[in-house]
């Protein structure tokens, strides 16, 4: 008999998001939280960049939404912006109350107690950071918090298969009270019951063949919430990040939009800046314009990477501002003091998500999605950078907030059956899933990555198709692993990035396709319906 568990509150995923939603719940309620790997393993320990927020007095909310909204490119909710962005200030104060160490305004670029940097898309130095690791800051203080919490449970080596819903047990109502998980550990499958579960499980960016995400972005949450009849939304909108480590060991390492924030330049291989010819804004263009003239001039040029220059600043400048990064170029052999790197683009962040309202609700009862598996409408067609970690923050608490006042109107959840092994065999073909995990990341590469035509899109979903058709028998024939789980999330996931990348047409923001150059008048967010949507 395998284990079974109950709380108040099921947290899948431990990131930004997660993390911030366990910790703000776990002084009323006992709290769940599963962590894939361990609890600092997800894609918030390895952002660079920081949090942009509203925090000097030369800043203003209205330019902080004017320009999400201009990198949003048409598609932004104007409402979900206004929303996240008045909500940054006390989101950052959150953090600095929890202990989050900033690194303080020693240049006095602005009148900040803390040090702000700028990205591309923004107008205003607003990004707030922990010198080049803000990512690992925040989620080693978090992640202290919630596993020294006595209400908060951590579980690692946990990786959800399967939401239960009331419609899935022939219950009357559409509420979700759980999920069956698999301990990667064990290998058993463990029953979750909760009053509310929250899908905190981050982006599906491993549906590429090179990301700068973790091996466990897989779209996990995406594609439980679709299972389980929820709608999505401009799932073909991928960030590409422009500047990734070129090296055949570094696994597309992220060097941070701040460096161009800081004056670095891109280079073609002869030493020739290019970005003026793309954009006026040159280096600091929205991404998702650095990386399509990445892709350009590469393809032009037949190179395998460009370059990125920032050796004209100090050395003490560079290893004061940026010294993960100057450690880890050192390590393959470049020296960012001294020359010019390497870089390539890779898929970075899922604009697109499960469709929420402003309170982290999806379309299925008791069900919540935040950070990167929701989509909110904040970011439109290409997110701005750095907002995406502000909107983990304030949908954790709007999340948060939204569960304990509906704390005393839920039921406790309904039994459920265990997890039924009785029909399945161990594989003795695991080779299946490994040839069907690089086919299907090869072809969504080639075929639905910075620059797509239909016939590219329909050579996919043709090939879609087919892997979703045999991981569906692999799935019901053989005990389930880590690898078949995520193999199945991802077929999912793909499949709906085609179908919404199909439905576009035009090119705007993160979608560029060369059958439909033009960008609309008007536009829309894609929204798809799976089969058992119910709006009801």
């Amino acid at each position: 008999m395998n284990p079974i568990f109950k709380h108040d509150v099921l947290v899948i995923g431990s990131g930004a998001a997660g993390l911030s939603l366990a910790v703000k719940l776990a002084d009323q309620l006992k709290v769940a939280l599963l962590c894939k790997d361990q609890v600092s393993g997800g894609s918030t320990y390895y952002a660079q960049g920081g949090v942009a927020a509203v925090l000097d007095s030369s800043d203003t909310v209205d330019a902080h939404v004017r320009d999400t909204l201009a990198a949003g490119a048409g598609v932004c909710e104007e409402q979900a912006v206004r929303f996240t962005i008045e909500r940054s200030r006390s989101s950052i104060e959150w953090l600095i109350e929890q202990g989050v160490p900033f690194t303080e305004n020693n240049d006095n670029l602005t009148e900040s107690e803390y040090h702000l940097t700028k990205e591309g898309g923004h107008s205003h130095r607003r990004i707030i950071h922990q010198a080049d690791a803000t990512g690992r800051a925040i989620s080693d203080t978090l992640a202290h918090k919630a596993q020294s919490h006595p209400n908060i449970e951590v579980f690692e080596h946990r990786t959800a298969i399967d939401l239960i819903t009331r419609e899935k047990l022939g219950l009357p109502g559409k509420g979700c009270f759980g999920a069956y998980v698999l301990n990667c550990d064990t290998e058993h499958v463990e029953l979750f019951r909760a009053k509310f579960v929250v899908l905190a499980s981050g982006g599906a960016s491993k549906v590429y063949l090179y990301t700068s995400n973790p091996d466990g972005a897989c779209g996990d949450g995406i594609a439980m919430a679709w299972r389980a009849g929820c709608r999505t939304a401009n799932l073909e909108f991928n960030q590409f990040h422009p500047t990734c480590l070129y090296h055949p060991q570094a696994k597309s390492f992220l060097i941070s939009e701040a460096l161009r924030g800081e004056g670095a330049r891109l280079l073609l291989p002869d030493g020739t800046r290019f970005m003026a010819a793309f954009d006026s804004r040159g280096e600091l263009a929205p991404r998702d314009i650095v990386a399509r003239a990445i892709d350009h001039e590469m393809k032009r040029l037949g190179c395998d990477c460009l370059f990125l220059d920032i050796s004209h600043k100090s050395r003490d400048f560079i290893i004061s501002h940026f010294p993960t990064i100057y450690e880890r170029c050192l390590a393959f052999g470049f020296d960012l003091t001294k020359q010019p790197i390497p870089i390539v683009p890779a898929a970075h962040y899922t604009c697109g998500g499960v469709i929420t309202d402003l309170n982290g609700c999806t379309d299925v009862d008791q069900l919540y999605a935040i950070g990167e598996t929701a989509y909110t409408g904040l970011h439109g067609a290409n997110r701005l950078a750095s907002n995406s970690l502000l909107e983990c923050f304030v949908f954790a608490n709007s999340a948060a907030e939204h569960i304990l006042n509906q704390l005393n109107q839920v039921a406790d959840p309904p039994t459920a059956p265990e997890w039924d092994e009785s029909q399945v065999t161990d594989s003795d073909e695991d080779v299946v899933i490994s040839h069907n995990w690089d086919e299907l990341r090869r072809f969504m590469w080639d075929y639905v990555g910075i620059v797509r035509t239909d016939k590219r899109l329909q050579r996919a979903k043709h090939r879609v198709n087919l892997l979703s058709q045999e991981i569906a028998e692999y799935y019901s024939n053989y005990k389930v692993s880590n690898d078949l789980v995520e193999l199945r999330n991802l077929v999912v996931v793909a499949d709906l990035i085609i179908q919404s990348a199909l439905a576009r047409k035009e090119s705007r923001g993160l979608h560029y396709t060369l059958d439909y150059p033009q960008t609309n008048t008007q536009s829309s967010a894609t929204i798809l319906s799976p089969p058992n949507f119910s709006n009801q």
